[in-house]
């Protein structure tokens, strides 16, 4: 028996027609159905295969270089030799977890779900919250802007993969991926639906303007993941920090301790069992006043603690001035042609001409620097300038 090309169409779009009624039946009234995707260039050949639009989305964020990138990117504690502590790569991870659990009670698209969550820190640059306060800076000095991080991961997947022909991504999984925002407290967040391409395009706009970026996602889904950001990294960040001897597990607030527990699998589980709980059936995703008001109280305690704590505040004195200097370097080389440099040679190199006409050389810097891992941004410094990995905080 000889299958033909024809034949694997068809039994393609039998598997496209399947999932789509199971979608129909399973999902709730609030999910966002995959047939509701938008994008921005219209893709004939989708009606020839099994995927739905939120799989297909995933899939492509799963396989751009962006995303092998993750696996070299600071979470929190950066040039710590230690091979336990959370990285990028593993926090998005669970994200996607975290949010797929959570969009399972809610009868909600688990795909619009992953694809949002594998894809919300794409845009981090190297040495994670510090690293993008030092882009910022030099991004404003230059004119090209404030620098964000979820911004920038639109920028990466729409604009700057595929040798700048972007991913295509669906409006939706965007939206979700540009409206997280992990470290805003949000004790209920209800999606500010019916937003279009023309709507998104214009949010970017007067993002770029603003010193904060704290958009509401228009889909139930975005907002599943916005809360499944904090809920994912509060608790692991206190083990790290456990772990590094930064602070005990003695130092946590007792209201934290009484209401949410002490470590990190107890408090992912009462702050997932309590959203669930809370948002069934509502047209938000919110948790109770007492879970809130610790979670709140617990995301305070570790700025104070951890984030802010001068213990791991004071090798990363040697990363802004690395910052500065490849910002300047990479500047000078655009505006000289010198096509040798890392920048045409490693970034450029086969980029549509679309991309440098639309880019200026402020912003094409800022796309080659945030996109680099910790240790390739390492390499590019000066041996005067390159800093040292401790054993110890």
């Amino acid at each position: 028996m000889t299958i033909t090309l024809n034949d694997n169409l068809k039994k393609a779009r039998e598997l496209k027609d399947l999932i789509n009624l199971r979608e129909k039946e399973n999902l709730g009234e609030l999910a966002c159905f995959s047939n509701a995707a938008q994008r921005r260039r219209t893709e004939p050949q989708a009606e020839n295969e099994y995927r739905q639009a939120f799989s297909t989305d995933a899939d492509r964020i799963l396989n751009s270089l962006a995303f092998t990138r993750y696996i070299d990117k600071t979470q929190v504690f950066s040039l710590i030799k230690n091979d336990h502590l959370t990285h990028r790569v593993l926090h998005v991870q669970l994200v996607s977890r975290v949010a797929r659990t959570i969009g399972r009670y809610l009868e909600l698209n688990q795909d619009l779900i992953e694809a949002a969550s594998l894809g919300h820190d794409i845009g981090h640059t190297p040495f994670g919250h510090d690293g993008e306060l030092f882009l910022s800076k030099l991004t404003q000095e230059h004119g090209a802007g404030h620098f964000h991080h979820n911004l920038q991961s639109i920028q990466f997947l729409d604009r700057i993969e595929k040798n700048g022909q972007g991913w295509n991504l669906s409006l939706q999984t965007m939206d979700a991926i540009i409206c997280h925002n992990g470290e805003a407290h949000s004790r209920k967040l209800i999606p500010e639906r019916n937003r279009s391409l023309e709507d998104f395009d214009a949010m970017i706009l007067a993002i770029k303007a603003q010193n904060t970026c704290d958009k509401i996602p228009m889909t139930m889904e975005g907002c599943v993941v916005r809360m499944a950001d904090t809920i994912s990294y509060v608790g692991r960040d206190l083990e790290d920090a456990i772990r590094l001897g930064i602070i005990t597990r003695d130092q946590v607030p007792k209201e934290c301790k009484q209401t949410l527990g002490q470590t990190n699998g107890t408090i992912v589980f009462n702050l997932v069992t309590d959203l669930i709980h809370n948002s069934l059936g509502k047209p938000f995703i919110g948790f109770s006043d007492p879970i809130s008001n610790a979670l709140k109280n617990l995301k305070k305690f570790n700025y104070q603690s951890i984030y802010k704590n001068p213990a791991i505040k004071k090798h990363l004195s040697s990363i802004e001035p690395i910052f500065k200097y490849l910002f300047e370097k990479y500047l000078t080389d655009l505006e000289k042609e010198q096509h040798s440099s890392d920048i045409f040679t490693k970034f450029l190199n086969g980029k549509a001409l679309e991309y440098r006409d639309n880019h200026t050389h402020p912003e094409i810097v800022r796309d080659f620097i945030s996109g680099m891992t910790d240790s390739y941004f390492i390499r590019q410094a000066p041996a005067d300038l390159t800093p040292k990995y401790i054993d110890n905080v």
